[in-house]
């Protein structure tokens, strides 16, 4: 709440549960977990950020330091598109370390191709709505990267 980087910070605590279930499950932490922090951890200030442009009054009149509030609307959509953009890199590590198959990779930049476009129409072409469909867009596209690391690992190998 002291600082308009609040989401990247928070985004730690929220992308910590893969870790900490990793580590209980199988006594170590291992580098997949941590290509699932990194998944999480990237994913959360887009997401948040669609919302808080969307929300911008009301985080202002409650005084909370969200970026759109702190640095403007026009900048939160380029950081939008920039950690959008580092996102559907890092989702790309599953497939870079050998934790999923082609499966999950085509998924995934299926995906990720269109929370880009969610986010190059919010920084080039924004129009009433469109942040909160963004928003929307982020929690489907997050259930579908895990989805896809399931069904990768447990069917795809099932069928072998």
């Amino acid at each position: 709440r002291a600082t308009p980087q609040n989401i990247v910070i928070g985004g730690a605590a929220g992308a910590a549960p893969p870790v900490l279930g990793w580590a209980a499950a199988t006594g170590e932490v291992h580098a997949h977990a941590l290509v699932l922090f990194a998944i999480i951890f990237v994913w959360t200030p887009p997401h948040f950020w669609a919302l808080a442009i969307d929300r911008c009054d009301d985080y202002a009149k409650a005084d909370i330091p969200m970026l759109p509030v702190t640095h403007g609307i026009e900048f939160t959509r380029t950081q939008v598109l920039l950690y959008t953009i580092l996102l559907v890199a890092v989702t790309l590590l599953p497939f870079a370390t050998g934790m999923s198959g082609w499966l999950y990779l085509v998924g995934a930049l299926v995906l990720g191709g269109i929370f880009l476009g969610y986010a190059v129409r919010l920084k080039w072409r924004p129009v009433p709505g469109l942040p909160m469909r963004t928003f929307g867009y982020s929690i489907v596209y997050l259930m579908g990267i895990f989805t896809l690391l399931l069904v990768d690992h447990y069917v795809v190998v099932g069928l072998l």
